[in-house]
């Protein structure tokens, strides 16, 4: 039986007229009608008498109403209990991430996750995706996003709907500025900052070709923001990820993309088997409906 045709079936033992329980509802006669005779059918007795004035409960109605009455109280104090517990959602959700343009995706997420559960707190982690999916290995990390490419054996992922671009990050008075690209031949002899996670520099490495091994490195790091400051000394030039906010500063640093153009992608990941906490679970249930999985 549904709730929804129990409540029909008590708002017309009530009014005790099909046509004004009907008006009370807000549906049809003839829908209303319908619905009581499949729930005789359903239930296999008479539940009516209809007599000239009113309707009148069967033995068997009278029965049902206690029952249906005890049902219908208890679905909707469930559905009570359970909206105020969503609603009283509390905890923290330590979350963890690179400095890369699909960071605007997850904040949002966060944002419209605590517009729902305002007493939520999340911890954000800035790192670059190893370290991020270290932590994550050891239960201190709910949630990350992480530049590709990266082992996902043993996590469930989503794949964002965004690309990372990467570029170079230069002064605004070098001469590459005036480009609108950067090319391998224009990097060749230039004291270069690279990434530290040897997963991206495979992907430089194919990007460079036979050029990767004569690269003039100067530095590595782990973070586009240590990079920059590098950069902004004038010590070298930096290829990160372009969604880093600072590298589209010009009062500081400008940059070029890289040609041919080189990207990687981005994923929110979540241990597999991990226990979670109420919030993070809920949380994870967020990206889910987000992206649109079972």
């Amino acid at each position: 039986m549904e709730i929804r045709v129990l409540k029909y079936f008590l708002t017309v033992a009530r009014e005790e007229s099909i046509s004004r329980a009907a008006e009370v509802l807000h549906i049809t006669q003839p829908t209303l009608s319908r619905q009581l005779a499949q729930l005789e059918e359903e239930t296999g007795v008479r539940l009516f008498r209809r007599g000239a004035r009113k309707i009148e409960l069967t033995a068997e109605g009278l029965l049902l109403r206690r029952r249906a009455e005890e049902i219908v109280e208890l679905a909707e104090r469930t559905a009570a209990d359970l909206s105020r517990q969503a609603r009283e959602l509390e905890g923290t959700v330590a979350v963890g991430c690179g400095e890369v343009a699909g960071a605007e995706i997850l904040t949002r997420l966060c944002g419209t996750f605590r517009e729902r559960h305002p007493k939520v707190t999340f911890d954000l982690y800035t790192a670059a995706a190893d370290a991020v999916k270290e932590r994550m290995e050891r239960g201190l990390i709910d949630v990350g996003l992480l530049l590709e490419p990266v082992d996902l054996e043993r996590f469930a992922f989503i794949r964002l709907p965004v690309r990372e671009r990467f570029v170079l990050v230069m002064r605004p008075d070098d001469p590459l500025a005036q480009k609108e690209s950067v090319t391998r031949e224009d990097l060749a002899d230039l004291p270069l900052i690279l990434p530290r996670r040897l997963n991206v520099q495979s992907e430089l490495a194919s990007w460079f070709g036979d050029r990767f091994d004569a690269l003039n490195v100067a530095f590595t790091g782990n973070l586009p923001s240590n990079k920059l400051a590098v950069v902004h000394q004038g010590y070298g030039y930096a290829i990160v990820a372009e969604g880093l906010p600072e590298a589209r500063n010009p009062a500081c640093v400008t940059s070029r993309p890289l040609e041919p153009e080189l990207t990687a992608g981005t994923v929110l990941a979540w241990k597999r088997g991990q226990p979670f906490g109420r919030a993070a679970e809920a949380f994870i249930e967020h990206i889910r409906c987000f992206s649109g999985m079972d």
